[in-house]
């Protein structure tokens, strides 16, 4: 039997793994209570190794505390680190990108030292050469269907965006966040657009109270890609390595102009559909053909969709307040959201999280975590959701009970995997007994196609309809089905 083979060779996502990790930071004796808590985690580098990726980078921890004296204070530290996550499948030629995102920031103190603990979540994709085999003709009736593969195209790029603007005087910057959300992806001739905002969030002292503010900064980048053509599917990460604030203060006036410089990083990857005519069934019209079949795997994105939300309910809290408490400033806020499948059926579910920061009746600060859960319908059967919480706000209409509002920027991401199974060779058993009869009336089961009915024939799917022109597919209950055959007469 006479076959021949192709093999398949592109650039594409191969395995997506997760991993966490924990970094700790160690701050003195002069901490006396923590009010607020926050980790920012800035990737260095990613490395496949033999059964593992290896992810460095360093957390960048801020914290505002009084001191013994009960004066608002803040405090920075920076801490590296470098994590491992393990998998069988890792070989150093694989391309590993890492997304890192802080889960939780616990504060613990030992002795006289206060410790801030980050646990990190790693979302890594691996990339590499795909390949495979698949029987491109030879000598049998072929089935032949186009595959899609998804290619990917990686692309990285920075930029710096600013933002000025003017606020109610303030005396000191004891902290500032930033959250990026990306809302849009766009692939033009060569460039993959990324559009989103930065929530720019500051805490601020004003006298001895309190106050926050916030701010969303729109931004853009463009990373090049020879690739890219309009309407390609893309992913994308953004991540603020580095941000510098100054405030020019008017205490006359009260009022505060603060400018921020903020440097964006970003990774991206661009999906290319590749379609490949290949053969997903074969048979001999004269002999048994065993045939060998392989798998053409690949992972890629669907299309991006953004909502915004509006919530609203009872809190759950960290701790006790009552009417003698001032609440002074809700900081620190953030998300965490899964998919789930429940009753109303498929649903974003999630809790959105922020610090409550109050001022006792003894005159002493402190932080209150405060949690108010959501559910939101998506049509998303798996994917990345992200979700931005901003506009929090909080009130104690009861005593000891806190009632917040904020709006939910929810962006979700599907995932696409295709697969498609192959002919990848074949090879010639026993040959077939001759039919004899010159026409032969066959009745097939019902619902069989055209494809299906050749195959039990060994007849080619061109023979089968010339044969019979009026036989609509797939066959319906009681149709018959004739095939002639040459006869040669010596």
């Amino acid at each position: 039997m006479n076959t021949t083979t192709a093999t398949f060779r592109g650039y594409g996502k191969l395995k997506q793994l997760t991993a966490q990790t924990a970094v700790e930071c160690k701050f003195g004796q002069e901490v006396e209570t923590v009010l607020s808590a926050h980790a920012s985690a800035a990737l260095t580098g990613a490395d496949a190794g033999n059964g593992e990726v290896r992810y460095y980078g360093k957390v960048h921890f801020s914290i505002v505390y009084e001191d013994a004296e009960k004066r608002v204070c803040r405090a920075e530290k920076g801490v590296e680190f470098s994590a491992t996550a393990k998998d069988d499948f890792c070989y150093p030629a694989l391309a590993a990108r890492a997304a890192l995102v802080v889960e939780n920031v616990a504060v613990r103190r030992e002795g006289s030292s206060v410790y801030a603990t980050a646990l990190l979540g790693a979302d890594i994709s691996l990339f590499g050469e795909q390949n495979f085999e698949y029987l491109a003709g030879g000598d049998l009736i072929m089935k032949r269907e186009p595959v899609t593969v998804l290619l990917a195209h990686l692309v990285t790029g920075t930029a710096e965006q600013d933002d000025e603007f003017e606020t109610d005087y303030a005396s000191d910057i004891l902290q500032h966040t930033e959250t990026v959300c990306i809302h849009d992806l766009l692939t033009e001739t060569g460039i993959l657009k990324v559009e989103g905002e930065i929530n720019f969030c500051v805490l601020a002292l004003k006298g001895n109270n309190l106050t926050s503010f916030e701010r969303l900064v729109p931004f853009t980048l463009e990373l090049p890609c020879e690739q890219a053509t309009f309407g390609a599917t893309a992913e994308a990460q953004v991540a603020v390595v580095d941000a510098s604030l100054r405030a020019d203060t008017d205490e006359e006036k009260g009022r505060c102009r603060l400018s921020a410089e903020f440097t964006l990083t970003a990774q991206g990857c661009v999906y290319e559909e590749v379609a490949i005519d290949a053969v997903t069934d074969a048979f001999s019209p004269t002999h048994v053909a065993t045939l060998a079949f392989g798998m053409a795997e690949s992972g890629g994105v669907g299309e991006m969709n953004c909502i915004t939300e509006r919530v609203s309910g009872k809190c759950a809290l960290s701790g006790p307040l009552d009417f003698s408490d001032s609440l002074q400033a809700v900081t620190l806020q953030r998300a965490e959201a899964n998919l789930a499948d429940t009753q109303e059926g498929r649903r974003i579910e999630g809790v959105a999280m922020a610090t409550l920061l109050v001022l006792g009746s003894d005159g002493s600060h402190r932080g209150i975590e405060i949690s108010l859960p959501f559910s939101v319908e998506t049509e998303l059967v798996s994917g990345t959701v992200s979700v931005l919480v901003c506009g929090m706000s909080a009130r104690q209409k009861q005593e000891g009970e806190i009632e917040a509002e904020a709006t939910l920027k929810i962006c979700t991401q599907e995932h696409r995997r295709t697969a498609a199974r192959l002919v990848s060779g074949a090879e010639e058993g026993p040959a077939l007994p001759a039919q004899d009869s010159a026409v032969s009336v066959y009745v097939p089961r019902a619902g069989d196609g055209l494809w299906e009915l050749s195959k039990s024939l060994r007849k080619s799917p061109e023979e089968v309809s010339a044969s019979n022109p009026d036989v609509e597919f797939p066959i319906k209950e009681g149709q018959r089905v004739i095939v002639y055959r040459r006869r040669t007469v010596s």
